[in-house]
């Protein structure tokens, strides 16, 4: 089944390197569009509403496997934004046309109206500069602003752009800000993400479960394939033990992998003990 068969959709195709996602929002607006599809993103004017940036992928085959939406998750996730959101008209980012058109036919979109090619946006000297940052730095450009990509690159983040240009008289100036990063795969090194990080994600998802009274003790352990967590916790009485773990343990593997997009290896939660709340004196 076709999905909004009522949405418009856009590609914006260019090879790999040639500043696509530099000039993404500037494309968007000039064909009154807000929302992009970008390397794995749903991107909502200047917020990343779904999705996990392929950029994280460990190489360059696996972001490519991100970036298409392969599994059902990804797929279901994005589908699920698009019935929430409703856009009416969606610009998809491709290296090329048999890609966005890949693209499309994962998420059950309808078929592409316009194909916009990056030659058209961008001239030959600007391509070749973003080729030879591309290849020569390793950086990559993100048509979100930093504030929103930090979240998925912690201790990534290179450069914020901030991109102003006049669109002609009488028509509202084009204003964007952009993030560059260096994605995982760059073979000019690697990037770590603190255990504080982790630490305070944790704790903040246990003040707001009704069910864990306190944290007793927090131990990360960065492995290649991601981290893993064990924690100890005091339950409140009266919470099904088992069941209150086993949700808080779905529910912070989500949002670690969400916040960080780093895949949680293990996580193990040990109830320590139970808090009983003092009964409240009733006055006579």
């Amino acid at each position: 089944m076709i999905l909004q068969n009522k949405i418009k959709i856009y590609a914006f195709v260019g090879p790999s390197g040639t500043g696509k996602s530099y000039r993404a929002q500037y494309v968007a607006g000039q064909n009154n569009i807000k929302y992009i599809i970008d390397d794995g993103l749903f991107i909502k004017d200047n917020e990343v509403i779904a999705g996990n940036s392929a950029k994280k992928a460990p190489t360059k085959i696996e972001t490519v496997k991100h970036a298409l939406f392969i599994t059902e998750d990804e797929k279901k996730e994005i589908k699920k934004a698009i019935k929430k959101y409703k856009p009416e008209s969606i610009l998809i980012l491709g290296t090329s046309d048999g890609m966005v058109e890949k693209i499309v036919n994962n998420l059950d979109l309808p078929e592409i109206s316009k194909t916009i090619y990056i030659d058209e946006v961008a001239t030959p000297e600007e391509m070749k500069t973003a080729k030879r940052v591309r290849t020569t730095e390793g950086k990559h450009v993100i048509p979100v602003p930093t504030f929103e990509i930090k979240k998925d690159f912690s201790g990534y983040i290179l450069d914020p752009l901030q991109i102003f240009k006049s669109t002609g008289r009488g028509k509202a100036p084009y204003v964007s800000e952009k993030s560059i990063i260096r994605p995982t795969f760059s073979y000019l090194g690697n990037f770590t993400i603190s255990d504080t990080v982790f630490r305070q994600i944790l704790e903040y998802l246990c003040a707001k479960t009704p069910a864990i009274h306190k944290v007793l003790k927090t131990r990360i352990n960065n492995t290649g394939e991601g981290p893993t967590i064990y924690m100890e916790v005091v339950v409140l009485y009266g919470y099904n033990i088992i069941t209150s773990i086993k949700e808080f343990k779905g529910k912070a593997q989500k949002e670690i992998e969400k916040l960080t997009t780093m895949s949680v290896k293990r996580i193990d939660i040990v109830a320590k003990g139970i808090h009983v709340p003092e009964k409240k004196e009733t006055e006579e």
